[in-house]
């Protein structure tokens, strides 16, 4: 099967946007072995995409076109789709029923141009949009099959992994087993490396590497007749990426992220945790606080800023911040010990650094310390963190989430 992709949007053209809906589908077409030669991008204008499609018709097996699926009048992907196949649009009912329960939510009215988006071509497959309410299609004609996908990368990727794959999965006649390892704490290029030899070897399953700011994802896919015989072709490399890669992995799942895996983690052991924030300012207990239920272990937390506020609301000793500075190993352990001792928790952290772009105390942006706080004993570690401030703030959490998951016990 040879397949092309149509990503439109006069904004991608004109850079207001970058696109990242085409790799990512050219990855998991690539991983069902469907070739690929064509990408184009085209703005929203229904000559020139009627234009593509003839070309693509003539080319192609598979022809996707990403975006222009909205109710605004410059969506023009699935009527000019729809013209280009002589066919009408016909709405789908369980979109329309979720338009009409969304909108029941919001309490407004459904205007005539939102019911566009529960619209496809006649005689298709509707393709559901977990997260939005642009339905997708799936239109078969003379041995050519059209997809029309949503431009959001938040719609388009569960779409395709949950309806699109598995359509495509039959049509080759392959059952697919895929998981997806994440893992934190390794570069993009250290995992390339630590691979190489299994990525170069690969014929099935195959592998692909994904940097997910800030951590790192490796998805690998067997391909089978049939589901046993595809999760027996793939456990043993999935061992293997885990061996290889060591303690850098924390999870695994599409969707799931590090604050996700260890706020689940801690909920489940009933591990209680605290936090005193100084350059991050409160982000980790923000990222904490979306993992649902995390309320059950979390009592709050402290954002303490200035020198005077670690002493006065969590103890840390003025005389250890005026030996060692606000950025140190002291401090940071001495903030991870006070925020325990003043919430009664299991755990706590202490963040202190230089999210930069200045230094501070003679050291450089992007000096980190974290200290955390167990049951036992404190362990503090040193980061020298690279990228802009919120880079390094983010990144800081994110290895606040992994020392602390490296520490619960087993």
């Amino acid at each position: 099967m040879k397949a092309e992709i149509i990503a439109v949007g006069t904004e991608m053209l004109l850079g207001e946007i970058t696109d990242t809906n085409t790799p990512y589908l050219a990855r998991q077409l690539a991983q069902l072995g469907i070739d690929m030669y064509y990408q184009n991008t085209v703005g929203d204008n229904p000559a020139r995409i009627t234009g593509l499609l003839a070309q693509a018709s003539q080319r192609s097996d598979l022809i996707v076109l990403m975006g222009g699926l909205g109710p605004t009048a410059d969506d023009v992907t699935k009527q000019t789709l729809t013209s280009f196949l002589k066919r009408p649009l016909v709405t789908d009912a369980a979109a329309e029923q979720k338009l009409h329960e969304q909108a029941r939510r919001l309490q407004h009215a459904l205007t005539a141009n939102n019911y566009v988006q529960a619209q496809l071509p006649a005689d298709s497959i509707p393709l559901a949009n977990r997260t939005g309410l642009a339905v997708g299609s799936w239109t078969a004609v003379d041995g050519r099959v059209y997809v029309t996908l949503p431009g959001p990368p938040q719609e388009l990727r569960p779409m395709v992994s949950e309806q699109l794959i598995p359509l495509l999965a039959k049509q080759t006649h392959h059952v697919l087993a895929s998981r997806m390892l994440r893992f934190f704490g390794l570069t993009e290029s250290v995992i390339a490396t630590r691979l190489a030899e299994v990525i170069d070897a690969q014929t099935n399953p195959t592998i692909a590497i994904y940097y997910q700011f800030p951590d790192i994802a490796v998805r690998i896919t067997a391909r089978a007749q049939d589901t046993e015989s595809a999760e027996r072709i793939l456990q043993p490399v999935v061992r293997q990426v885990q061996t290889l890669l060591g303690d850098a992995y924390y999870g695994e799942g599409e969707h799931n992220s590090l604050a996700q895996v260890v706020g689940n983690e801690l909920i489940h052991g009933q591990h209680t945790i605290t936090a005193a924030e100084s350059l991050t300012a409160g982000e980790f207990q923000a990222t904490l606080g979306s993992v649902p239920g995390i309320s059950a272990v979390f009592p709050g937390g402290f954002v303490t800023y200035a020198a005077a506020q670690k002493t006065a609301m969590i103890g840390v000793p003025a005389d250890t911040i005026q030996a060692h500075g606000v950025v140190s190993a002291e401090t940071a352990q001495a903030m991870a010990e006070g925020a325990k001792r003043q919430v009664g928790t299991e755990y706590a952290l202490g963040f202190t650094g230089v999210a930069g772009p200045d230094n501070l105390e003679e050291k450089p942006a992007g000096t980190v310390f974290i200290g955390l706080a167990g049951p036992a004993k404190t362990v503090v570690r040193e980061f020298h963190l690279i990228g802009s401030r919120n880079e390094v703030r983010a990144r800081a959490v994110a290895w606040g989430f992994k020392m602390l998951q490296n520490n619960l016990p087993e």
